[in-house]
């Protein structure tokens, strides 16, 4: 219930700075060839048409470069942990979040989606790993770093695989103290001036079960799905969706029909299945 009101209030904040309908055209930065295609693609004759989609398309926009935030804030202090300011060029700008515990200072830094990373980006992570484990050994009183770069969704399939090139970078600039190779995993260790740090690519379910445990991913999709989407009725088992594969996602034949829980609702639980898709290559019964 804390989740869902927190990300409820968090969510009509940020509703209400989204993109007004009385938005200048300015500001969308549009591509005229894009408009022309899309109205091409749609039959479109009138202006009017084209303006009914290009909302919409903002919207999706502006939300995406600030829904991870978003999340971060809510659900990061729920599960013990605490956000952190990332001012530029101090040892805290690479990191979104921290938790002290006796002998282990855990630290992330946060991305919305798998592909978030280039080849830049992915060398400046490890730099800024080798650069600040010292200081945060120093803040902290402890000899262990625990440093997560955690994807919000996705999996390791799904990824670029620049994520993975932050261990690289390591091991190429800090090989000669490597005590644990990234050599067909998603980790390595180093231990240098009496400091052990572990560096670890957590995406999607691996991110959330390192954060708040088994339960942490469906806690917190629960509360987002009762925080965003009303209880109603579900399409019927006969509507066909234009994206080929969503019927087979978000199908509740598997679903007993005396099946019902008082987290969500019948009608809330294709939400779920749609959701789900985002954390897994393949979903099965």
């Amino acid at each position: 219930m804390r989740l869902e009101n927190s990300f409820r209030n968090k969510i009509e904040t940020h509703i209400s700075s989204l993109p007004a309908q009385d938005a200048i055209f300015q500001k969308f930065n549009t591509s005229p060839y894009v408009l022309l295609i899309h109205a091409r693609q749609r039959g479109y004759s009138k202006v009017s048409e084209l303006e009914g989609d290009i909302l919409p398309a903002k919207q999706f926009s502006s939300m995406e470069t600030s829904a991870g935030r978003m999340v971060e804030e809510v659900v990061l202090p729920e599960y013990g942990w605490e956000c952190v300011a990332s001012e530029m060029h101090t040892s805290n700008s690479a990191l979104d979040g921290k938790r002290l515990e006796t002998s282990v200072y855990h630290l992330a830094t946060l991305k919305s989606g798998p592909r978030c990373l280039n080849d830049e980006m992915s060398e400046n992570f490890a730099d800024a790993v080798l650069a600040n484990y010292a200081s945060w050994s120093n803040e902290s009183g402890r000899t262990r770093i625990d440093f997560t770069y955690g994807v919000l969704y996705g999996t390791e399939k799904l990824s670029n695989k620049k994520d993975w090139h932050i261990l690289r970078n390591i091991d190429q600039k800090f090989g000669a103290d490597l005590t644990v190779s990234p050599d067909s995993q998603w980790t390595c260790q180093f231990v240098k001036n009496g400091v052990t740090v572990d560096v670890t690519i957590r995406i999607g379910l691996d991110w959330w079960h390192h954060l708040g445990g088994e339960f942490c991913f469906i806690e917190v999709f629960t509360a987002l799905i009762r925080a965003c989407v009303n209880v109603g009725i579900s399409d019927s088992n006969s509507y066909v969706y234009t994206i080929s594969d969503l019927n087979d996602i978000v199908s509740t034949y598997c679903i007993r029909e005396d099946y019902n829980v008082s987290l969500l609702q019948r009608s809330q639980l294709p939400w779920l299945f749609l959701m789900a898709r985002h954390f897994c290559d393949e979903l099965t019964d």
